[in-house]
């Protein structure tokens, strides 16, 4: 699939958000963790940080794909016993609709 450059450039730029985003939570965890280091250190810890929080979220998404695939076997018979059973408007359909409102 070719994107266009505008398509392109959309997406350099939320690439660009989402980095900095990155860097900005990265940055948070340093603070809140009261660590005073050098640049050098710093740099480590950001890229520590964005390592694990990968691993993190590449867990959870594979958690969360088991656990789709678990349960999509559930709801396919559920769907499918839904849709194969007679539904009560299906029987009622036969009879015709009786207007509430009196004729005059």
């Amino acid at each position: 699939m070719q994107m266009g450059p505008q398509e392109r450039n959309l997406m350099r730029e939320r690439e660009k958000l989402h980095r900095e985003q990155l860097k900005r939570e990265a940055e948070k965890a340093l603070r809140e963790a009261g660590l005073r280091l050098d640049q050098q250190k710093r740099d480590l810890f950001e890229e520590r940080y964005l390592q694990e929080r990968r691993r993190i979220e590449r867990d959870l998404r594979q958690e969360v794909e088991t656990k789709r695939q678990q349960e999509l076997p559930v709801l396919q018979e559920r769907l499918k016993k839904e849709f194969l059973e007679p539904s009560p408007k299906a029987t009622s359909a036969s009879t015709p609709a009786v207007s509430a409102t009196p004729k005059k």
